[in-house]
């Protein structure tokens, strides 16, 4: 049974632990509502430019040819898979990562390349024996455009040298904090729609096939951008939550060892009153 000192010491442990926790758990969540508001912020962007991205590609472009809309029989694929740079997230990075080994399943090596996001993706495909072509850390919580820009200019090379044939993204996409889904994406080639797409027209200056043009390589580094914030809400959404739950499972354990240590100083009280009576019934 462990002694009064023993249990003072486990509890001003556990307390400090607390704070600890408590302290990540509010700093993930202004964090998190930041994070939110940018991925809200970039969503519309998104989806407007992918709006002109389909009316345009229905329009009829003479001579006009890009390798970002050539659809070739895929023999080799990109996969760049967006994780966390820290820990204390729950699950969120094993999530992630075993969406990635899903995909990678029974495949050859040499038909697929890997660009990470995060050191925690790197970290534990490295360590199942999987070549890492290109990774990128220190950004997971807080993504810039710039970021988006490199890892679309890695991928992208790779896409127009015919190294590979199609660039798939995996990351987590943001529903609430409590509620992060792993999934894929695919970038390239650009999909374009099937059915005849209405609504706005549009004017180009000075061209369309020019506005096309600028137009790709933007729309595949916003969705990458997108990609990478929706993935910093889910992981401060998936660590506001941990240690939210580690904070209260502190509370208990506090609780319980106040209640041990209380138990074990009132039978040391009643322990040495009984010694006290003894003696002085001894001594009469």
């Amino acid at each position: 049974m462990a002694s009064a000192q023993d249990l003072r010491k486990r509890i001003k442990s556990v307390t400090n632990t607390q704070q600890i926790t408590k302290a990540m758990k509010m700093v993930a969540s202004a964090r998190l509502r930041r994070a939110q508001t940018k991925a809200e912020a970039t969503r519309p962007y998104a989806e407007k430019i992918g709006q002109i991205l389909r009316h345009m590609s229905n329009s009829d472009l003479e001579g006009f040819e890009s390798p970002l809309l050539d659809v070739r029989p895929v023999e080799r694929t990109c996969y760049i898979v967006v994780g966390a740079d820290k820990g204390l997230a729950g699950a969120f990075s094993s999530n992630v990562l075993k969406f990635a080994m899903e995909e990678l399943k029974g495949k050859d090596p040499s038909t697929y390349r890997v660009i990470t996001a995060g050191r925690k993706p790197r970290d534990s495909m490295k360590s199942r024996g999987i070549h890492i072509d290109k990774s990128y850390a220190g950004f997971s919580d807080k993504p810039s455009y710039e970021h988006a820009r490199a890892i679309m200019h890695e991928a992208l090379s790779l896409y127009e040298r015919h190294e590979v044939d199609e660039v798939i993204m995996i990351y987590t996409r943001f529903v609430n904090s409590m509620t992060q889904i792993a999934q894929a994406e695919r970038l390239l080639p650009i999909e374009q729609p099937q059915d005849e797409v209405k609504g706005e027209e549009y004017d180009f200056m000075p061209s369309a096939v020019s506005v096309l043009e600028a137009l790709l390589p933007k729309y595949l580094e916003i969705t990458v951008y997108n990609g990478l914030l929706q993935s910093a809400a889910s992981e401060l959404g998936a660590r506001m939550t941990a240690m939210t739950s580690a904070t209260d499972n502190a509370g208990e354990l506090i609780e319980s060892l106040g209640l041990e240590y209380n138990k074990l100083r009132q039978s040391s009280i009643t322990n040495e009153i009984s010694e006290i009576v003894g003696g002085a019934n001894a001594l009469q």
